[in-house]
């Protein structure tokens, strides 16, 4: 993908998604890098990562380590700032994709 309109815009949804997956349970790179690819879309490491870092210090997900296997993974799940964000989120959303879809 090689417009960065188009980028910024798809990464606003990725944000929002990571906000509805970490609400159903605490997430890690991996398993969300991998979900996104079930839905056709890639996105690096050196995305992911720094997104999910960003919406930490913003107070929308909190990080837990967990040793799993003898690897320390990193586990994100949702904060209260987060949900209404996400409840929020899910609503313009649909404001605007109902929008963008009229015929």
């Amino acid at each position: 993908m090689d417009d960065l309109l188009l980028k910024d815009l798809l990464l606003g949804f990725v944000k929002l998604l990571i906000l509805h997956h970490a609400n159903e349970s605490p997430i890690f790179g991996q398993e969300f890098r991998d979900e996104l690819k079930r839905h056709g879309y890639e996105m690096s490491f050196g995305t992911l990562y720094p997104t999910f870092h960003s919406m930490v210090e913003s107070g929308y997900l909190k990080m837990e380590k967990r040793n799993v296997g003898g690897k320390i993974r990193k586990y994100y799940s949702i904060t209260t700032k987060g949900k209404h964000v996400l409840k929020e989120g899910k609503i313009k959303a649909k404001e605007l994709t109902n929008k963008l879809l009229e015929e």
